[in-house]
């Protein structure tokens, strides 16, 4: 979303490289006792009406806005196991399919790639706590109190809200192994002390995160998908490569579906990431409004960011398979950006008036293609902007010193995994940051938005030059189509969530027309 305030060698997924430990008898009797105790029997019944009241009004939660019609249990396992008149609290993880009716134009399917008709299903990784009753504390992340099932007489909630249970899921990291379907791997060079103080971030949105003692970040992967999440491929790529722009992952664990039917068993859901956190570090997003709040330049950190960020590219594009995007695959790249121009200016009126400009945008990227104009295509962060970036060791007055790191290598949640980890051409990554500094001066109230952040741009572009040897102002065409691409969505996504702030990418989509015209 936009800023809050938005072929070459082989490669083997992290999945498949052997760091496994024998899991320990307790653990064994507990993934038995899992079957009995929270099997699909009665337990996705009595929690179904509670799921239903509680699941939309999650942050995370897709399908806002479109009735859930049922649920549909993937895995159950008990991490903790609960006690009627105990109290320990219990510790349940599930994988469930929310089932709803398909949004109008979609064409993608999401989450375990179930569709049934015109009804759509993402799967959703839940952490449930149960007890007998819950002390005021953990009041706020009650979900309710089944009716019948395995958890009759239970009260459920939020296990993130109970410290004893985020700690039991450290723990789990600390000690790799298998537990049910569920999968701990631990980087056999990473030590992971215990006894870390956890607390939960507010601030997330598409997942949750849990820091310990200042040391650690786990990022729990709420909507979930068959297939290795390039949170964890992309970071584990680049750590084998040296590149220290990207914190390392330090363990994670994965689910393995059932499989359905005579088909192939789909690949292991990547459910959570521990890596190092960067205490002390900033997001690029709020030194940005900093710097504006206190009349001063960006342009110093904006070229050391563009430094950082390929740097990045040119370690992926060492460690993953890379392309070439020749005509066809040109010309299939302009029309979806030309699709989504559409489909947006029919829901956003605003739009109209710029489409035959903006259409020109992406007609110029494919009468290259047609020319025989070549570009290259490697994995890139995907979703790239000023909240991604964080800066460690600066003092705060928005000037470049301090060390970059980019973070949350996701993607765009809302598209589909395989699509989030195609190749692409890098300037996508570009285009996103230059349209977050459009943000931040517009958010920021500069007196003159548009020069802050032409300057902005022009350093970051520079400093990207300066590291890779290609200045992505060289290629206007295509960096002018990306940026396009961009600033559409945007408006359909102010347009729909925060009309107040339809005018910034507004006044992009002028620019952007009359830079064309």
């Amino acid at each position: 979303m936009p800023e809050a305030p938005l072929s070459r060698g082989a490669h083997h997924p992290p999945t498949a490289v052997p760091r496994d430990q024998p899991p320990p008898a307790a653990a064994r009797t507990a993934a038995a006792r899992t079957a009995a105790a929270v099997g699909p029997s009665g337990l996705l019944t009595s929690l179904a009406p509670l799921l239903a009241e509680w699941l939309p009004r999650q942050r995370w939660f897709a399908g806002k806005g479109r009735p859930v019609t049922g649920f549909a249990l993937v895995s159950a396992t008990e991490l903790l196991p609960w006690r009627a008149s105990g109290g320990t609290p219990g510790l349940l993880h599930l994988l469930v399919r929310a089932e709803q009716p398909e949004p109008p134009g979609h064409r993608h399917g999401f989450g375990c790639g179930h569709r049934r008709g015109a009804a759509a299903s993402d799967c959703y990784q839940l952490l449930l706590g149960a007890r007998p009753a819950l002390p005021p504390p953990l009041a706020p992340a009650l979900i309710g109190r089944p009716s019948g099932g395995p958890l009759d007489g239970q009260t459920v909630y939020e296990a993130l809200a109970d410290p004893r249970l985020t700690t039991l899921l450290l723990e789990r990291l600390r000690r790799p192994g298998r537990l049910g379907p569920l999968r701990f791997v631990r980087e056999p060079s990473s030590a992971i002390p215990s006894a870390l103080a956890p607390r939960v971030m507010t601030a997330e949105q598409s997942n949750s995160s849990v820091v310990y003692g200042d040391t650690f970040i786990l990022k729990l992967f709420r909507r979930v998908s068959p297939g290795t999440n390039p949170d964890l491929e992309l970071p584990l790529a680049l750590a084998r490569t040296g590149c220290a722009r990207v914190p390392a992952p330090t363990a994670w664990f994965e689910a393995e579906p059932p499989a359905e039917g005579a088909g192939p068993r789909p690949e292991p859901f990547t459910l959570g990431l521990l890596q190092p956190f960067l205490a002390g570090s900033r997001d690029g997003w709020q030194l940005a409004l900093d710097a504006l709040a206190a009349g001063g330049d960006f342009a110093d950190a904006a070229r050391a960011l563009g430094h950082a960020t390929a740097e990045v590219h040119l370690a992926m594009a060492r460690a993953l398979p890379t392309s070439v995007l020749r005509r066809q695959q040109i010309e299939h790249l302009a029309a979806a950006m030309s699709e989504r121009l559409d489909s947006a200016a029919a829901a956003v009126p605003a739009l109209q008036p710029y489409r035959t400009a903006l259409h020109g945008a992406y007609e110029d990227l494919a009468a290259l293609g047609r020319a025989g104009r070549t570009w290259a295509a490697q994995r890139i962060h995907g979703d790239l902007h000023l909240g991604q970036a964080l800066l460690t060791g600066n003092s705060g007055d928005g000037g470049g010193g301090g060390r970059w790191s980019l973070i949350d290598f996701e993607g765009e949640p809302s598209r589909p995994l395989a699509e989030r980890r195609r190749p692409q051409p890098p300037v996508r990554d570009i285009a996103g940051m230059l349209r977050s500094f459009d943000y931040a001066a517009a958010v920021g109230r500069h007196e003159r938005p548009q020069e802050w952040a032409g300057r902005t741009r022009a350093a970051y572009c520079a400093g990207y030059a300066e590291a890779s040897g290609t200045d992505p102002r060289d290629e206007p065409e295509l960096l002018r189509a990306h940026e396009t691409d961009k600033a559409v969505y945007e408006v359909l996504y102010e347009a729909r969530h925060r009309p107040d702030w339809l005018s910034v990418p507004m006044t992009a989509i002028h620019r952007l027309a009359a830079a064309r015209a």
